[in-house]
């Protein structure tokens, strides 16, 4: 790394959700290409786990993180409109 270059800070996204288990990578990677097509807005993985005599596949998925923001911010801004109308209503009263 050079010295020009400006570290970020990392921003955590929405959490992982685990969707289903599976024995083999072949069934667990059939079902997330599933998952793939149905919607634009999963970010899907397989995931090993489990000891290494005992290991099973897992596909967890989440949304997308760039959606999630645009998602939080219109809530909050929707939070913020409804705080500023009650606010005036209260001084209007008076």
């Amino acid at each position: 790394m050079s010295t020009n270059e400006v570290n970020s800070e990392h921003v955590e996204g929405p959490r992982w959700t685990l969707h289903k288990r599976f024995k083999t990578y072949q069934e667990a990677n059939q079902y997330r290409n599933g998952l793939l097509i149905e919607t634009d807005d999963l970010q899907v993985k397989v995931h090993r786990m489990g000891p290494a005599n005992s290991e099973f596949f897992t596909v967890k998925a989440r949304t997308n993180p760039e959606i999630a923001l645009e998602e939080e911010m219109i809530k909050k801004r929707a939070e913020k409109k409804a705080r500023k109308k009650r606010l005036n209503k209260k001084r209007r009263k008076k």
